[in-house]
This record gives C-alpha cells, sequence and structure tokens, in this order.
C-alpha cells in the first residue's frame, strides 16, 4: 500500500502515519538538493524543456532572500523552492513555476514587478503580482471587511489566469507542512482559514493531491486532539487493517485478470479528513463509519470500468444505496469515477473506485492536468477544461457585482465553499443532471435551471406529483417547475427555506433590483438626514468628483447604484457621508488652532473625526492632521468609543466616552467636546501601543498573583504597573497598567482573566 503512485510523493516528503502525511523531514531541506528534486520533476514530465529560466529564477530568488530565515530557523530559499517541486508535482508549465519561486521575493524583498517583468517576462510579472496581491489575507472576526476585500481581489486576479490560485495553493500547502514553528493561535487561525477557503477551492478545481493532505493538514492543527485520537485509533489496528487492503487487492486482481480486463489495481485507508467528515456529518463514531478503505482499479476505458464493476458486484455483495456513478454523472469539478461500497469475505466494509487513466489524472491534478496541453498546442481543450471547472468561479464575480456588502458577500462565499456539505443529485425532465447542496428544495432547482424560472415559480412537481415548495430532494428525483407569467416575483419567506448559495443570492438581486427606483429615493433621504445629524454642509460633498471615488471604493457603476445599497441595507449611509466628507476636506485645508476648532464646533455643531497614530506621534484625520495626545485618566485603545477635548493651549486629548471627567464637564467646557473614532487602518488598529488600566476583583487566596501573572505572560504582553490590596471580608483588588495594541487584544486578555480561579469582577479605569 505503501508504494502505490498517489502515496509516492508523499513519501518522499514526508513521514508517515497510516499512509497519511504529517510533516517534512528536517533531513531533506538543503537548497542544493531540493533545487535539483525540482528539475529532476521537471525533466520527468517534460524532458525536453529548457531549465534555463528555472535555473535563473532559482539565483534570483536565492539572492533576494539571502540571509532571511523562516520560523523554523532554516534558509527562507527553502520555502520558494518547496513551492516549485509542489507545483512541479502538478506538472505546471515552467512560468507557474518561475512565478512560484519568485512569488515571496517581490513581497518580502527589495525586488519590484518591474525588475521580474524584465528579467522573466510579462506573463510571470502579471503571475507574481496576482499572488502578491493575495498574501495579506486577514482572517479575524473583527477584520471581516478586511477579509472580504482581500478576497473580492483573489477571485479577480483567478479569473485573469487561473495559475495564480494554483501558485496560491502551493504556497499554501507548504505554509500548512510547516505550521508546527508558528503559535497556537496562528495555528489555529491559518488552518481555519485553510478549511474554509483555499482546500474548498482546490475541491472545485479538481485537484485531489492539494486538497487531501490541506483538509488532514488544517484538522491536525484546527483540533489538535480529534486528529491525534484519529491517527491512535487508526495506528491500532494498522498490520491488521492492511492485510486486510492487501488480501481485497490481491483478491481483485485476480478476478481482472481472470476477466481479462487490463487493470492496476491500489489500497489505500481514506484520508483523516474524510474519515472526520464521514463521522460529523452521520454523526458517527470511528467503528461504526463504513468504508474506511478504498481500493482503487484503474482500467483502460469507460467500457472496462462497466466490466469490472460487473465482476466486483459478481465477487463481493454490494450494500444497497451505496453505488454512485459519477462517470454519467460527472462532479461539478469534472471528476468521474464509479463508487461502490461492498461487504468484505471478514464482515468488513469497504469501498472501490473503478476510473480510466485520464479520469484518474482529472482527479489528482484538476485544472492542472490541463496545461501540458497548452504547451502542446491544443489550446481549445485548456480552454473547454477551464470553461466547465470554473462555473462556479463566474457565479461568485456575479455576486461581487451585486453585492455591496462585504459581510454578506463573506457569509455566501463560505457557505458555497462548505467543505462538510453534501451534495443531492436530481434529473431535470429532459434528463439533464442537477447537482444541488443536500437540503435543496424545488426551489433551489429553479434557480439553478435560470433566474427567471426561479422568479416566475408557482409550483412544482417530483417525479409526476405535485409537491410542496419546502419538499427536500432526494437523489435521484425528477423534477418539474410550475411556472406563470401572472407571479408576484419570489417572496421573502423563500430565503428560509433555500440550501443553495446561489439561490440566496438571486432571489436578494431579485428585491433589490425591483425595489431599486424605492431604494435610491429611500437612500437619498437617509444620506440627506445623516448629513444633518452630522452638521455636514449636503451641497458642498456632493459634487461628482467625491461621488466618483465613494462609487469607486464600493465597485458601483454610477450614483444611483450607491444610493440603491443605502436605500436597501447593503451599505451604511454614515460610511458614505464620512468618505465625502473627507475627499471635502482634503481639498479645503487650513491653519488650526484651539480657537478655530472651537469656532468651527459653535458655527457647525459637532464633526467627526478619525484618530489614527503614525510615526510622528497621534494625529487627527479629518481636523486637518492636527497632532493629539490620549488622556491618562482613561486611557483609550483602538476599538474604544472615543470622543476629543480641545484643552486650553496643549491642543486636543482623546478620552473614552464613559471617561468619569468627560461625564461631568459644565456645560461650558462640553463646548470643547468633539465627536472621534479610530481610523480602521492597519496602524490604529494593531501597529501601535496604548496603555490600559484594569481593576481586578478577587477572593484573596494563595497563589492568585501568580494566577494573574501567568495570563499576562502566556499572552505576550507588558505590565508597566500593579498595585494589590485586600480587604477585611477577604477581597483582593488588582490595578494592572500594561501595554496592548487594540480592544480586541484587550477583551482576549479580559476573558482569559475572567477564567481564573476566585476573580469575581473586572473593570477598566474609567478616570
Amino acid at each position: 500500500m505503501a508504494g502505490t503512485p498517489e502515496y509516492e510523493l508523499l513519501n518522499r516528503n514526508f513521514a508517515m502515519v497510516d499512509g497519511h502525511a504529517v510533516k517534512a523531514p528536517e533531513d531533506y531541506q538543503d537548497p542544493e538538493q531540493l533545487y535539483q528534486a525540482l528539475i529532476e520533476r521537471v525533466r520527468k514530465y517534460h524532458p525536453s524543456a529548457d531549465i534555463s529560466m528555472i535555473e535563473k529564477a532559482y539565483k534570483t530568488a536565492s539572492e533576494a532572500h539571502n540571509g532571511q530565515a523562516r520560523k523554523s530557523g532554516e534558509p527562507y530559499i527553502i520555502h520558494p523552492l518547496w513551492v516549485g517541486i509542489i507545483l512541479a508535482d502538478l506538472e505546471m508549465d515552467k512560468e507557474t513555476i518561475v512565478a512560484g519561486m519568485l512569488h515571496d521575493a517581490v513581497e518580502d524583498t527589495d525586488m519590484t514587478l518591474d525588475e521580474v517583468g524584465l528579467e522573466f517576462g510579462e506573463e510571470v510579472a502579471l503571475l507574481v503580482d496576482g499572488v502578491t496581491k493575495l498574501g495579506q489575507l486577514s482572517y479575524s472576526q473583527d477584520k471581516l471587511e478586511i477579509q472580504a476585500e482581500n478576497l473580492r481581489k483573489m477571485f479577480l486576479a483567478m479569473a485573469k489566469d487561473i495559475r495564480v490560485i494554483i501558485i496560491k495553493l502551493a504556497d499554501r500547502l507548504h505554509n500548512m507542512r510547516t505550521l508546527e514553528f508558528m503559535r497556537p493561535e496562528k495555528q489555529k487561525e491559518k488552518a481555519k482559514e485553510t478549511m474554509d477557503i483555499y482546500a474548498p477551492i482546490a475541491q472545485r478545481l479538481g485537484i485531489s493531491k492539494i486538497k487531501i493532505e490541506l483538509d488532514d493538514l488544517s484538522l491536525k492543527y484546527s483540533q489538535p486532539e480529534v486528529y491525534q485520537q484519529l491517527v491512535h485509533d487508526l495506528n491500532e489496528r494498522k498490520t491488521k487493517r492492511e492485510e486486510f487492503v492487501q488480501q481485497i487487492v490481491s483478491e481483485v486482481s485476480t478476478h481482472m485478470k481472470n476477466a481479462h480486463i487490463q487493470a492496476k489495481v491500489y489500497g489505500r485507508v481514506k484520508h483523516f479528513f474524510s474519515i472526520y467528515k464521514k463521522m460529523v456529518n452521520q454523526n458517527k463514531t470511528l467503528d461504526q463509519v463504513y468504508d474506511l478503505f478504498a481500493v482503487r482499479i484503474i482500467v483502460d476505458s469507460v467500457k472496462d470500468c462497466y466490466a469490472a464493476l460487473g465482476v466486483i458486484h459478481e465477487m463481493y455483495t454490494p450494500i444497497p444505496g451505496r453505488f454512485k456513478d459519477y462517470i454519467a454523472m460527472p462532479k461539478p469539478n469534472m471528476y468521474q469515477s464509479l463508487h461502490t461500497t461492498l461487504m468484505g469475505p471478514s464482515g468488513q466494509p469497504f469501498e472501490i473506485q473503478i476510473r480510466t487513466e485520464e479520469m484518474h489524472k482529472t482527479a489528482e491534478y484538476g485544472i492542472a492536468a490541463h496545461w501540458k496541453y497548452k504547451e502542446g498546442g491544443d489550446a481549445a481543450k485548456v480552454v473547454q477544461a477551464q470553461e466547465e471547472k470554473l462555473n462556479w468561479l463566474r457565479q461568485i464575480l456575479e455576486w461581487q457585482r451585486d453585492m455591496s456588502d462585504n459581510r454578506e458577500f463573506l457569509s455566501l462565499l463560505k457557505g458555497d465553499l462548505d467543505l462538510f456539505a453534501e451534495d443531492v443529485y436530481c434529473f431535470t425532465p429532459n434528463g439533464d443532471v442537477k447537482n444541488l447542496p443536500n437540503g435543496s428544495t424545488p426551489v433551489d432547482f429553479a434557480y439553478a435551471i435560470h433566474s427567471a424560472v426561479g422568479n416566475k415559480m408557482v409550483g412544482a412537481r417530483v417525479n409526476g406529483k405535485l409537491v410542496n415548495i419546502d419538499y427536500k430532494i432526494q437523489n435521484g428525483d425528477r423534477i418539474e417547475i410550475l411556472t406563470s407569467q401572472n407571479s408576484r416575483g419570489p417572496s421573502r419567506d423563500w430565503l428560509n427555506i433555500v440550501k443553495s448559495t446561489q439561490a440566496k443570492s438571486k432571489i436578494n438581486s431579485w428585491f433589490k433590483k425591483e425595489f431599486k427606483e424605492e431604494n435610491i429615493i429611500r437612500g437619498r433621504e437617509m444620506v440627506a438626514a445623516c448629513c444633518r445629524a452630522k452638521s455636514v454642509n449636503l451641497a458642498n460633498v456632493m459634487k461628482p468628483k467625491y461621488q466618483q471615488i465613494v462609487q469607486q471604493k464600493y465597485g458601483f457603476r454610477d450614483w444611483d447604484s450607491v444610493l440603491a445599497a443605502i436605500g436597501h441595507g447593503g451599505l451604511k449611509e454614515g460610511q458614505v457621508v464620512n468618505r465625502l466628507q473627507e475627499e471635502y476636506e482634503k481639498e479645503h485645508k487650513k491653519e488650526v488652532t484651539d480657537e478655530t476648532i472651537l469656532e468651527k464646533l459653535s458655527g457647525n455643531g459637532n464633526q467627526k473625526v478619525h484618530i489614527g497614530k503614525s510615526k510622528s506621534g497621534i494625529i487627527v484625520k479629518g481636523i486637518d492632521d492636527m497632532a493629539v495626545r490620549f488622556s491618562k485618566c482613561c486611557s483609550p485603545v483602538p476599538g474604544d468609543e472615543i470622543v476629543g477635548f480641545v484643552t486650553r493651549g496643549r491642543g486636543m486629548s482623546i478620552h473614552r466616552t464613559d471617561c468619569v471627567n468627560m461625564l461631568h464637564l459644565s456645560a461650558a467646557e462640553r463646548e470643547r467636546l468633539i465627536d472621534a473614532e479610530w481610523e480602521s487602518t492597519e496602524e490604529s488598529d494593531g501597529g501601535g501601543q496604548y496603555l490600559a488600566e484594569l481593576k481586578i476583583y478577587s477572593g484573596d487566596r494563595q497563589g492568585l498573583l501568580m494566577d494573574v501573572s501567568k495570563v499576562f505572560t502566556e499572552a505576550k504582553i507588558d505590565v508597566k504597573s500593579m498595585n494589590v490590596r485586600t480587604s477585611k471580608k477577604g477581597t483582593a483588588t488588582l490595578e494592572m497598567g500594561f501595554i496592548v495594541r487594540g480592544r480586541e487584544e484587550l477583551n482576549r486578555l479580559i476573558e482569559k482573566l475572567r477564567q481564573i480561579e476566585g476573580v469575581m469582577d473586572i473593570e477598566r479605569t474609567a478616570g
């Protein structure tokens, strides 16, 4: 089993646990050795390839990354070389391999894209640029907007050249292989991002070679206890299981030979994530999961696939309802194979997959399998393969155009790329196959055919019988949608019963278009009301040049579309007004003193300013970049609600809105207040250092101080001051002053402190 071709690569690169990749060995990390391994792989599938460009890329990357090291301590050049090797294992063209080797040089060294273009050509430069744009993908609950924007960029780059995402997948795979050197919280973050975004994309592109490994490594770091338990349980009966698989392989090989069918037969244990997914979806323990093993039969033709199936069903008892014909009905990523689950001689179920050599290539390499045709001149075949596999990408690009709300876009995307979702297969009245998420209804089916069919739907027949529109579609159902020109369109209730992301998107799109005029009017009123509330002069900010900037920022074609998005709730009017005001003020700067700020306040009502941190200190963006300072009485940090106070002769000080000193200002002093908010940039949300103070109330006990200190030490937070006192009633009060990067880090710390035994309450100093 260990010698099968599908595990050959893994055996060379990895330590194994029952046939599954765990991590790269330490002794295979010499750059020269890796470079030779890369060239060997390229020459294996492309003997005549001119490797001079690859050699030049290796030397260029080595020089660029000279002196840099990874977190593991090894030279940085190891990473680009491994990315190149992974791409060579996918048999990619040399431009892709070169771009893979140079992808970090532009991001992490002094090398520029122009230099890449001059040295290696425009094609390589475009690929490197595409991957570089994707490098900043952020993943945390409080940065959903940033993550969504980066994902939008990623899909646009993919649409221009699909090789961009193949390089990104190779990059992510090697990063996942070396994730052990990262902090545990970073491991979980990267593993979740991989499971949510990258592994599903590899699946959609049909690249199971990468998808399987990303799945297993994501599981290893996102749920280490589950992963280790699976490793333990599978290894417990490893010898017995290998004997069983070898016995099946031997029996099947003999029967294929006797039936005069040319076949290669391999056996394997299914990968960890596949087993875990079955356990979750079927709510079963490992002992209850069918088909832990899979035997693969590779034959010469489609005819032989079905002939082999006949032989297999004669040999072993098939389990009812467990046969799937993906040859007649390919998966959306064009995967083709026959799957059947059988009862083994000892009562142990196992799965057999039967496919041709070409189907096997497509299953392993997916869209990457077609790049060799490009070099051979069969460009039409590449285009056709891309067209078939990238329907889902076009769908995502449609959502991008229709959707201004980043959170909604992210939610739809994750729903569409859900690794745990299973599909059902059903038929149109003409016999065409449609695959939909498990739990889909006739409404999902209608929108899968065409949005016009969904919008005019009034009922449905399944297998000739009328059904309710919330009927759950079963495998093999034949569905007919009843439509009427008199239909008023979809109901908002449909959003609660549809399962597919495509249907939800199209229903929402219908409501936005249908009520566009009303939404434009409502949006215009909301912008005007917001301007009045913020004391912003509407005529000043509503200039076409400012509107143009807002349209480009949010990706709208015209100003009416912006207003419509505000009207239906996809865009916040406050965001738009703030941006218009910012653009107006950029053109209308003037010298600002304490007196002019107060004059502005008294003349125009409160004006909101944005607080950001720069290398030169604290600045107020919005009132002519005036320098300010943070007050020590309440120590505000990014994420807190804040207010500015114009002091006498010392500029402006920033306080929390719940600061005691601000709450007890006299009426005259309140005239000196000005609205303020944090600038949503990397500098203000995580780049700066801010003093925060907490009071911790706890029952007095031995070891309390040590437990509190441990939380700060583990979080790598620098404590600047500490004061401890105890009352006669046995209550301890700890006053801590320390440095944080923002509200998010502070909240995480408070959550950890609350878990300490005896802690009764925690509050921030508020003046």
